[in-house]
């Protein structure tokens, strides 16, 4: 019998906290095999977020060095799950590194995208052959290069019983909308904050990086008019595609939607989760009037309070964990990148270009080879 295909998988998102690695079995549909979440080494998280300011002066060593640093710790992510599953490298066919995003501009004139975590050291650490820079090429074909995951979340969740939605959860809140016809378009975008906006207020006024669970913000009471306020902010209006991040919503955002309020902190808290949740539920309502089901992934759907808030603003739509499907909820991405690098390899596009508004269909990715 022939040995499934594996390929690694390894992302960290929005909120820079840890590297998601997921080793992935294609047989040809992809199954997860192992998975875990490697946290950043304790220099490297403030200098990512440092960089990530939209006012950050950036010192071209400093972007270099951390360029490679990031690298490395991909490549450690990576050769840890190994260790821990008796792997040879040589039995991994492929690695997908997403890296580290330090800027997202795809509306500019000159539109780019930026991820770090230099691929390759991560090839030549590990000697597997690595894919990275998967963002770039959707940008030069027009598009925002966001979301890139719903071609995996097709593969994995679709169903021709009834129309869902995937949503992800992770720092921002992206949807892709699955139509029970395989062969009818996807549509897919980002929603807004999911978790960022959470964490950076719980750390600025805790001192804590998260509110687990969401208890903080359940002690609080939603400021409607600020909500409201919040609601109006031009993105939330625009339709698809489009895409998101540290660039519109951020801390500095979040000041200027405070300014001349005087409103208690755990009240903030919750009211930006409300945030979250109406955005989000806007977003679905809007463009998958349709849905009959909803599966949540990404590190929100740990935070109860979150998941009920959206399960209100949604009902009669059930929202559910992609766990109810057998897919692990924290490791989705990371297995997307995976995918994407068996594409990559296979010279297969790996963009839904009737998400992200590019051109046509792309192969994505560069590619770097293993020893």
């Amino acid at each position: 019998m022939t040995s499934p295909e594996l390929f690694l998988g390894l992302i960290s998102g929005t909120s820079a906290d840890a590297i998601d690695v997921a080793l992935v079995a294609f047989d040809p549909a992809p199954r997860l095999i192992a998975a875990q979440a490697a946290v950043y080494p304790p220099n490297l998280r403030p200098r990512v977020l440092a960089l990530a300011r939209e006012t950050a002066e950036i010192n071209l060593d400093e972007l270099g060095t951390l360029d490679v640093e990031l690298g490395h710790a991909f490549a450690d992510a990576a050769l840890a799950l190994l260790a821990r599953e008796k792997l040879a490298p040589s039995a991994v066919h492929g690695l997908g590194s997403h890296g580290q995003t330090v800027r997202h501009k795809p509306s500019l004139a000159a539109a780019y995208t930026l991820q770090l975590g230099d691929p390759n050291v991560i090839a030549e650490r590990t000697g597997i052959t690595t894919v990275g820079d998967f963002r770039r090429r959707d940008i030069a074909a027009g598009g925002q290069a966001a979301p890139l995951v719903p071609g995996l979340h097709a593969a994995l969740l679709a169903d021709a019983a009834e129309e869902r939605v995937v949503l992800n959860l992770g720092g921002i809140a992206n949807i892709t909308v699955l139509p029970r016809d395989p062969a009818a378009p996807l549509a897919g975008f980002d929603t807004g904050p999911a978790n960022c906006l959470l964490d950076a207020w719980s750390l600025q006024q805790r001192g804590l990086g998260c509110d687990a669970g969401g208890a903080w913000a359940a002690q609080g009471r939603v400021d409607e008019a600020l909500l409201a306020q919040m609601l109006a902010e031009p993105y939330f209006a625009q339709t698809g595609p489009k895409s998101s991040g540290r660039e519109v919503f951020n801390m500095d955002w979040l000041r200027r939607q405070l300014d001349g309020r005087s409103i208690e902190p755990v009240d903030v808290q919750a009211t930006l989760l409300a945030l979250s949740a109406r955005s989000v539920a806007a977003a679905i309502r809007r463009d998958a009037p349709q849905a009959q089901r909803v599966l949540a992934c990404g590190g929100g759907v740990h935070n109860a309070a979150l998941m009920a808030a959206l399960a209100t603003a949604l009902a009669p739509v059930p929202v559910l964990s992609t766990a109810s499907c057998g897919i692990d909820p924290d490791y989705v991405e990371a297995m997307a990148f995976a995918w994407l690098a068996r594409q990559r390899l296979l010279g297969l596009p790996g963009n839904r270009a009737d998400v992200t508004g590019a051109r046509g269909p792309r192969v994505l990715g560069a590619v770097y080879f293993g020893s």
